[in-house]
């Protein structure tokens, strides 16, 4: 099978196309980023380039990962123009390119707000303007019908491990160095995924037979949630960093006012505020028995997750390992 990876410098991206060359298979990636899993660099905004390099490429499938995922836009949602006009750019040139048989675009968890469960694939409640241009994406795919293939969409939801964004990335530091601190005493459930594990889904998606996928939407996910003071804590015993405290509410919320007024003055990186608590204490989980259904056993457990996550995070800053309690 030969398959095109749009966004294949990104983060999933990168994952997939390894997963995808070793189950055989011929990948082309197509991100604007030159990359190791880049053999073409294009701009999907550039419609008349992209149907070039799409039909040069004459690949059998398609996962289409390349979007502005982002939530700095706060006023116009021209600035996710990627995630709607080049969306409907890419359609076209599908439409353009016969060897394709099967599509998977890929949209996100947040056309809903967080937390929010939707009752059908189409119930939208998405509150950033990221969110809002991830629904125009599926009403593209789905007025198009896939660009007449295959076709289905995909909503991952937060993902973890190897080549994660500075942004987690950060937040793992601070449980390594021990300034990170637990909200309560929860559980706080959240359905996360790791990324082989997600790399596994898409590669299941491409392969099982089109009545099992076709025009249908998919949650990627591990399936079962983790518990996000577990899930730290598991990361604090690898990086063998101090036991992480625990807060209580009040003082929680109380911290993050004042992280209010520190982003206010101009800091906007200060790490606790009042939207980072809110994100901590909101709960979701999904659906993924549809998934599981489809995709099967997951390569991966948490633990693994975790273990190959520190060893990358510790060789990109070539730290030696901590002793415990340290």
């Amino acid at each position: 099978m030969k398959v095109l990876v749009t966004g294949s410098s990104g983060f999933i991206g990168q994952a997939l196309v390894r997963r995808l060359r070793t189950e055989g298979c011929v990948v082309v990636g197509l991100d604007k980023v030159p990359a190791a899993s880049t053999d073409i660099v294009c701009d999907i905004m550039e419609a008349d380039r992209l149907q070039v390099a799409v039909q040069t490429a004459a690949p059998d499938a398609l996962v289409h990962l390349a979007a502005r995922i982002d939530l700095d836009e706060k006023t116009d949602l021209a600035g996710y123009a990627a995630n709607i006009e080049g969306v409907e750019n890419l359609v076209e040139a599908v439409q353009l390119t016969p060897s394709i048989r099967r599509g998977l675009w890929t949209s996100s968890q947040l056309v809903c707000r967080v937390g929010y469960l939707p009752a059908n694939d189409t119930d939208y409640a998405a509150d950033t303007l990221y969110g809002k241009s991830k629904v125009r994406t599926e009403q593209i795919v789905r007025g198009a019908d896939g660009a007449g293939r295959e076709w289905c969409l995909t909503r991952p939801t937060t993902v973890w491990g190897p080549g994660m964004s500075a942004h987690y990335q950060r937040f793992l530091r601070m449980i390594e160095r021990g300034y990170y601190f637990h909200v309560g005493r929860g559980p706080l459930w959240k359905s996360y995924s790791y990324v082989d594990n997600i790399a596994h889904q898409y590669w299941r998606l491409l392969n099982v037979p089109a009545e099992q996928i076709h025009r249908r939407t998919f949650y990627l996910a591990d399936y079962e949630a983790i518990d996000l003071i577990a899930w730290c804590n598991a990361f604090q015993r690898a990086f063998g960093s101090r036991s992480i405290p625990h807060v209580p509410l009040a003082v929680a919320r109380a911290l993050a006012l004042c992280g209010d007024a520190v982003n206010a003055f101009g800091l906007k990186r200060f790490p606790f505020n009042s939207f980072r608590l809110n994100n901590v204490l909101t709960q979701y989980q999904f659906d993924l028995e549809p998934t599981a259904a489809v995709c099967g056993p997951l390569p991966c457990d948490t633990e693994q997750g975790v273990a190959a996550t520190v060893a990358w995070l510790r060789d990109i800053s070539g730290a030696e390992p901590r002793s415990p309690g340290r």
